[in-house]
């Protein structure tokens, strides 16, 4: 049984899922959801400095920020960015004039969750599929704060496309989208072969008009070489944030013993007693997490990590503040 056949949408652990708490852990509510828009108002979406590795990666990546539109020229004051100057009235009048723009009021803001099985899978914590529908609905809330527009691109075997809607309407709209999408027993579409976040990227390329801000939510174990591509494409045109959600499995193998596991449809036991079960395990996990990371930099793209134990809320406002800070050392180094 591969590797990944343990993180499926009915995998078992025996011990493993004892921490898991059977309410919210596996589903969202609209309550629930609706509760976060408190959480969401000291979350920075419109970063301006250069991203750096929250953000895994050595690489930095400066968001375009909303348009800049000339308003008109007035007489220079005292702290005004020298920058600004209008250099051309200021030669024709003889004092010393600064430009003044307009900012665009609305930016798009795309989210795309990859609900993929491995994504309704959790030991701690709560599903994954449950993190990235909160980091949705935490994203959506702080655009709507904006005066932004929120859209979205789900995944869960069949896609549905929100296309970019401002207000409360637009924020009510992604809640009702993302309950219904990550309710583990609500008919989860079967999977043909593993290019479902590839064909995920190219409608995304389609629901995200130019100059958009693109959060893509999903524990990418579906990456290939047509990934890449398509994210290049991706960024071209807009500002792209990748949120890899993992599990604490995925970090480190769990205590020596034998565990049942399962992909939905077929069975069989994980043997960890082994060290060099336990080594393997260890390797294939590191190099995956170093896959992502060297696919994310490669296509400038800064990637951000939520663990199924994490508080979203925290995790998404320290690592969208301060560029200048690496608030996914932690996980980097557990991996």
């Amino acid at each position: 049984m591969a590797w990944r056949d343990l993180f499926s949408r009915r995998s078992t652990a025996s011990d493993s899922t004892a921490d898991l708490d059977q309410g919210s852990a596996v589903h969202v509510s609209s309550e629930e959801l609706i509760r976060l828009r408190l959480q969401a108002r000291d979350i920075n979406l419109d970063r301006r400095q250069a991203a750096r590795s929250v953000l895994a990666g050595a690489h930095g990546s400066r968001f375009r920020g909303r348009g800049m539109d000339y308003l008109e020229s007035r007489g220079y004051q005292a702290g005004d960015d020298i920058r600004s100057m209008d250099w051309r009235v200021t030669a024709r009048s003889g004092h010393p004039h600064v430009k003044v723009y307009q900012e665009e009021r609305e930016r798009p803001v795309v989210v795309m969750i990859d609900l993929g099985p491995g994504m309704f899978f959790a030991t701690q914590g709560a599903f994954k599929s449950v993190i990235a529908a909160r980091a949705a609905a935490l994203i959506g809330w702080a655009t709507v704060k904006n005066g932004d527009r929120i859209g979205a691109l789900l995944f869960n075997g069949g896609h549905h496309e929100l296309r970019p809607l401002g207000g409360q309407r637009g924020a009510l709209r992604l809640i009702r989208a993302l309950v219904s999408a990550t309710d583990p027993a609500g008919g989860l579409r079967p999977q043909a072969n593993g290019s479902h976040l590839n064909d995920a990227l190219l409608r995304l390329r389609r629901v995200a008009r130019p100059g958009s801000l693109v959060y893509i939510l999903s524990d990418f174990y579906a990456i290939d070489e047509d990934t890449r591509r398509h994210l290049q494409q991706l960024r071209r045109h807009n500002d792209v944030v990748a949120c890899q959600v993992i599990d604490a499995l995925e970090l480190a193998p769990p205590p020596p013993g034998h565990y049942a596991v399962s992909d939905g449809t077929r069975t069989g036991y994980l043997d960890t007693v082994s060290a060099a079960q336990r080594q393997a395990w260890q390797q294939y996990f590191s190099q995956h997490h170093q896959a992502v990371r060297e696919l994310m930099m490669q296509c400038a793209v800064p990637l951000l990590r939520l663990t199924t134990s994490d508080d979203v809320a925290e995790r998404l406002r320290n690592g969208l503040a301060s560029p200048s800070a690496d608030t996914g050392a932690r996980h980097e180094d557990a991996a």
